[in-house]
């Protein structure tokens, strides 16, 4: 019998600066931060209703709404985000649970990994 090993994955989430430069230089900080706080806001209640349908199995819900956090992440540089909520659309709208699982549970990570790192961008330590 082998040994169990346990992994540990640290995977670093990747933010475009320029986007958020961008939005201030068309709209100026303080409405950038305006922009960027409902952005976040908006992802945050799109997380919490994926959630109460990932509880339901409402994988075409999910679908929708991953999507939609996608479109949103990248329209503030959280390019980590964007892209791991398009895979959990993608293994949704397949019906493939073994990959929609895999991609959850990878969604949860960056999530909370982009939050910090835009966070301390948006603080000047990034």
């Amino acid at each position: 019998m082998g040994q169990v090993v346990a992994l540990c994955h640290e995977e670093g989430v990747r933010l475009d600066p320029a986007r958020l430069r961008g939005l201030v230089a068309d709209v100026g900080r303080g409405a950038a931060a305006g922009i960027t706080g409902l952005a976040l806001e908006e992802m945050a209640r799109r997380l919490a209703r994926m959630e109460e349908h990932y509880q339901g199995g409402e994988t075409r819900q999910i679908r929708r709404h991953a999507l939609a956090l996608s479109r949103r992440a990248g329209t503030v540089g959280m390019t980590s985000l964007a892209r791991v909520a398009g895979d959990v659309a993608t293994c949704a709208g397949r019906g493939d649970m073994v990959a929609f699982a895999a991609t959850w549970t990878r969604l949860h990570r960056i999530t909370d990994r982009s939050l910090s790192a835009l966070h301390a961008l948006r603080n000047g330590h990034g």
